[in-house]
């Protein structure tokens, strides 16, 4: 008894460090002073407001909400044929390609940053807004591969031998059989791409410089010329929308099958 109570105080304590940023975040974006303090001055919601009614704070947001979604759309297509075709058959040439996909996520993100950069401006692109979709998708092509390895992977090869001894052809069993079963990992990859791409700033600072502003980038513009407790506004904002969109997943995704931890493995 007494090493379980020791044991949720010590959960406690790391839940209060790692929250304790956000908490003093949160009570910043609700000053109603325009001044970095906490425990806030008075209380507001304007500096909320002002994201969706300033017109510059509302044009980032829609930036970044556009590249996170086309990202993350780009990034479930490349990973889809990988994942597939993994499943199908297991070989040596087809090992290499998912470590190819895995490895942008896995490398600093300044490295792969650079690499964007030097592509892009040795092609003649550099500044392009399609540049940072591209480079977003092949950045997080890792998070719907892994969760369509695993969705794959979850599939009884007896239902689809069963398929096929029917008649079905190999476009009806992926149709019929496969696609339904996958397609929560598909959703599960494409909100993992969407949340981290809304949020990454190194790789569309990189690409596209000042010529698109994201959320992130207009942040760190807006740091220039003084703080606004807008910033903390949106942290929030972003840090509730990243919450809202992993419990769905963790709600209606099957977190554990997600994870690797279905039955009879």
């Amino acid at each position: 008894m007494t090493g379980r109570l020791l044991e949720r105080l010590l959960f406690g304590l790391v839940a209060l460090f790692l929250a304790g940023p956000l908490v003093v975040i949160l009570g910043v974006s609700l000053n109603e002073q325009r001044s970095l303090s906490f425990p806030p001055q008075g209380f507001s919601l304007d500096w909320y407001a002002q994201i969706f009614t300033d017109a510059s704070w509302r044009a980032a947001l829609t930036a970044s909400v556009t590249v996170a979604a086309l990202a993350a759309l780009l990034s479930l297509l490349i990973a889809l044929p990988i994942a597939y075709a993994l499943w199908r058959r297991v070989t040596a040439f087809g090992r290499l390609v998912q470590l190819l996909g895995v490895s942008p996520f896995v490398l600093p993100p300044v490295i792969t940053a650079l690499g964007a950069l030097s592509f892009w401006a040795t092609a003649g692109f550099y500044g392009q807004h399609f540049t940072v979709v591209i480079s977003h998708a092949i950045f997080f092509t890792s998070l719907p591969l892994v969760t369509l390895v695993l969705g794959f992977s979850a599939i009884d090869k007896e239902m689809v031998e069963a398929a096929r001894t029917m008649g079905a052809d190999e476009r009806r069993v992926f149709s019929t059989i496969v696609l339904p079963m996958i397609l929560p990992y598909m959703v599960s990859g494409f909100a993992f791409a969407f949340v981290l791409s809304l949020n990454e700033y190194i790789v569309a600072y990189m690409t596209v410089g000042f010529t698109l502003e994201t959320i992130p980038i207009k942040i760190f513009n807006a740091l220039r010329y003084g703080y606004t407790p807008t910033m903390a506004s949106v942290t929030i904002l972003f840090v509730a929308v990243a919450g809202v969109v992993f419990s769905a997943v963790a709600r209606f995704g099957d977190l554990p099958k997600l994870l690797g931890a279905w039955g009879g493995r």
